[in-house]
């Protein structure tokens, strides 16, 4: 038995067929808000979970970021109170090149953050703030930029 086949027609192949039609046709391409050659002063990572799945994900990330060949510290705003000294040394960070900074008195953990990136003394300064307003996203970012640091702000889901 044979079937009737329909013209052949020439097919591109998966990615090039996606890439062929816009998926959204009216969206404008938008200027860059900095410099192609400069990092984003402020980032954001969202993790959800059980809390040490979540800790499995992060150890690595500031493992790295330990590490930096930046004289500088990395510095740790108000961490949660399970990233404990054990629990750096067991995820293999270099704790030589670590502060853990709690806020004092009256001050909020985003005046402390703040503070720490437009000091300068810091090549990436994380904190764990939730939520994280505009405004305090602004006031991060122009921190980070007045001491040449990076600012990382953790959710923990």
């Amino acid at each position: 038995m044979q079937f009737p086949h329909a013209p052949q027609q020439a097919q591109l192949p998966l990615f090039e067929a996606f890439l062929a039609q816009p998926v959204l046709p009216r969206l404008k391409a938008r200027a860059p808000a900095q410099p192609s050659n400069e990092p984003p002063a402020f980032s954001e990572l969202s993790f959800r979970g059980a809390l040490e799945h979540c800790q499995n994900l992060l150890a690595p990330m500031l493992r790295e970021l330990s590490e930096e060949q930046d004289a500088r510290w990395l510095t740790l705003i108000a961490p949660p109170a399970s990233l404990t000294q054990a629990w750096l040394r067991d995820a293999g960070l270099n704790r030589e090149r670590i502060l853990l900074l709690q806020p004092r008195g009256n001050q909020s953990a985003l005046q402390l953050a703040c503070d720490a990136l437009r000091l300068g003394r810091s090549h990436t300064v994380v904190s764990w703030l939730n939520p994280v307003s505009t405004t305090a996203r602004q006031q991060l970012t122009n921190a980070a930029r007045a001491g040449d640091a990076q600012s990382l702000n953790i959710r923990l889901g």
